[in-house]
């Protein structure tokens, strides 16, 4: 007989994390590689400035850092993590995972541990799908990772994609809760303009030229833009990438006393 697992009523967001490079990049160090203005930058964009990583600060590194916050906010000891889920395209990597070097780091070997590639909606995945770990029995506590160091794979001659893609990493702890703490994820996507924010141009066409050249991420401009863009509160690129993940942030707690509150999670993009 099969045994079936028994999960969570409900799932929430228990500790948040984040982690940003040093380095702060202003559009002025930026405008003249890509013929543009800071007044041209903030008016199609917002942006003033954004996080470049430095050569120490590894897509790896990020999400540890950013992990450990997330971990420290919820009370979870990284051991009783079950699942480890990073999102990003930007890990050079083909195999391993960024994830399992990430579990390897923190302590947390037994859980599994696997990257997702969908760009900035890539993290609304890994919540979507933490939260259904938790409440199917498959997990109790799921760690979350958004990061990307698009600075490696951002041509920054670019003028339609160099003042937008940046660098950094944040997390989250899910698991179980008293009350509903994520709101249902609404899915969709657009394949017919799956070229507005793409690679250049495909590694074995890379490898087979005379001169190879990393494949940089390409923007068709203003038509990409609308999707690709979300700023925190001061006007710096706090999450750029072919997607756009909206949700208010919930309320912290420790499990499993203190539930949190959540609206419905929308993606869009590729």
């Amino acid at each position: 007989m099969i045994r079936t697992e028994s999960g969570a009523t409900h799932a929430a967001l228990l500790g948040i994390g984040a982690y940003r490079p040093a380095r702060v990049v202003p559009n002025s160090e930026i405008v003249d590689a890509i013929d543009s203005s800071d007044e041209w930058i903030q008016q199609r964009s917002g942006i003033r400035t954004r996080r470049i990583a430095g050569p120490d600060e590894t897509v790896v590194s990020m999400s540890v850092a950013a992990s450990r916050d997330a971990l420290a906010r919820a009370g979870v000891d990284a051991r009783q993590v079950d699942c480890v889920v990073v999102a990003t395209v930007s890990h050079l990597l083909q195999t391993p995972s960024a994830a399992t070097a990430v579990a390897h780091e923190l302590g947390t070997d037994q859980a599994a541990a696997f990257d997702i590639s969908a760009a900035c909606a890539g993290f609304c995945h890994g919540v979507a799908l933490a939260n259904d770990l938790v409440r199917g029995g498959s997990a109790r506590y799921v760690l979350v990772v958004g990061v990307e160091r698009l600075s490696d794979i951002t041509d920054p001659t670019d003028r339609g994609s160099a003042f937008i893609f940046a660098d950094g990493a944040g997390a989250v702890v899910v698991g179980p809760s008293d009350e509903p703490g994520i709101g249902p994820v609404v899915w969709g996507s657009d394949g017919e303009q799956y070229d507005l924010i793409r690679s250049r141009q495909d590694w074995r066409d890379v490898l087979a030229s005379d001169a190879p050249v990393m494949p940089h991420l390409v923007m068709q401009g203003q038509r990409g833009l609308p999707l690709g863009v979300v700023l925190d509160g001061e006007g710096r690129a706090a999450g750029p990438g072919p997607g756009r993940c909206e949700h208010r942030r919930p309320r912290l707690l420790r499990p499993p006393t203190r539930p949190t509150t959540g609206s419905p999670t929308r993606w869009r993009g590729r």
